[in-house]
């Protein structure tokens, strides 16, 4: 029984020593993790930065305009007729009196040879009667009769000679033709369209600015206009008139400028975007706004710092988000107002990823190329 209590005891206190040790080889393992663990410093995050410039922009106004013609009509018929004779060709470019139409003037020649002829007679019957009246062969009265008849044959001349010239469509300025809306043979009403006829170059972009920007502009202001007819072109002129008046319903204030259009890259009727460039320039902090954190407590960029590093006393690159606030934007770049100073680098990409206090490396290689006027491929 002696022996039997013995040995359960030893096994007993063997179970013990081996849990014991097991134990206390967790524990230190365990210490030996949080060790570990306390000495380990994740890897720094790489990023791309860019220093914080200050650059001189152009103070610009935008606007929508619309392409007009410095000169534009419907060339029509002024009087009814029968279509003897087209002259032109459809998109043609003409200059100012070229014939573009005869109508039938058939009537109108041979009553113009009878006109001419009596006006002929009266006129040598009014030589006589000079002649005569000097003589003292007839009365004043005979003088006044001759003098009177020359000029109602001439006036008829005349008349018809009109006549014959208003059914001679010519083009009243030089500039280019539309389509062609009538063929031979075709009776045209009075004033029924012909073609259209338009001067190219120069010509006019008309727009509309609201007339607190009124006191910014002056006739001289050079613009720019962009269409998407032009692909990336941007053709360059200047505001050649104000409207004295503002629209009531809109407050806005018509203004007109005036382009070369050599090319006749631009046409009447286009939609265009109009940039005005004012006299003077702004000088701002610029950054690009990829950088940008976004939120609804304020926007935020994160500043790259130099700091010593307290465990290996090497010096590293540490983040700082820093609160600042945003001005006009241009093409890839935003103005900053305050927060920010010239010489600082910011992170341009993967803002929302990083935190404060956080140590990254800057590498440059994939970085994002920033234009004030980018050029999309697809757009």
């Amino acid at each position: 029984m002696l022996k039997k209590v013995i040995i359960y005891t030893l096994t007993v206190i063997g179970l013990v020593l081996i849990v014991l040790a097991l134990g206390g080889t967790k524990i230190l393992q365990f210490k030996s993790m949080g060790a570990a663990g306390a000495a380990y410093s994740p890897p720094p995050e790489i990023v791309t930065a860019s220093p914080v410039v200050e650059q001189a922009w152009e103070k610009i106004l935008t606007a929508t305009g619309s392409v007009a013609a410095v000169q534009g009509v419907t060339v029509g018929a002024e009087m009814a007729g029968k279509v003897e004779k087209i002259a032109f060709v459809a998109g043609a470019t003409v200059a100012a009196g070229d014939l573009l139409v005869q109508l039938d003037v058939s009537n109108e020649l041979a009553q113009l040879r009878s006109a001419e002829a009596a006006s002929d007679l009266a006129k040598l019957n009014l030589d006589r009667a000079k002649s005569l009246r000097e003589k003292d062969s007839n009365s004043a009265a005979d003088l006044d009769i001759a003098n009177a008849q020359a000029k109602q044959a001439a006036a008829a001349a005349d008349s018809l000679r009109a006549i014959i010239a208003k059914k001679t469509i010519r083009a009243p300025f030089a500039g280019r033709l539309g389509l062609r809306l009538v063929n031979l043979g075709q009776i045209l009403k009075d004033g029924e369209a012909i073609t259209t006829l338009q001067t190219m170059d120069p010509i006019y972009v008309n727009f509309s600015l609201p007339q607190q920007r009124l006191s910014a502009i002056s006739v001289g202001d050079t613009v720019r206009v962009a269409s998407n007819a032009l692909a990336d072109e941007l053709i360059a002129g200047k505001i050649t008139a104000i409207a004295p008046e503002v629209d009531p319903a809109t407050r806005n204030v018509r203004v007109q400028a005036t382009l070369g259009n050599s090319a006749e890259r631009l046409r009447p009727g286009m939609f265009a975007t109009v940039t005005i460039v004012l006299p003077e320039k702004s000088t701002n902090l610029i950054i690009p706004a990829t950088a940008i954190l976004y939120a609804p407590y304020g926007d935020s960029v994160f500043v790259v710092d130099e700091k010593k590093n307290e465990k290996s006393g090497a010096m590293e690159k540490v983040l700082r988000q820093q609160f600042i606030r945003l001005g006009p934007a241009r093409g890839d770049f935003v103005t900053v107002e305050t927060g920010l100073k010239v010489g600082e680098t910011v992170v341009t990409t993967g803002a929302f990823k990083l935190r404060p206090g956080m140590a990254v490396v800057i590498d440059n290689k994939l970085a994002p190329d920033a234009k004030l006027a980018p050029k999309p491929d697809n757009s």
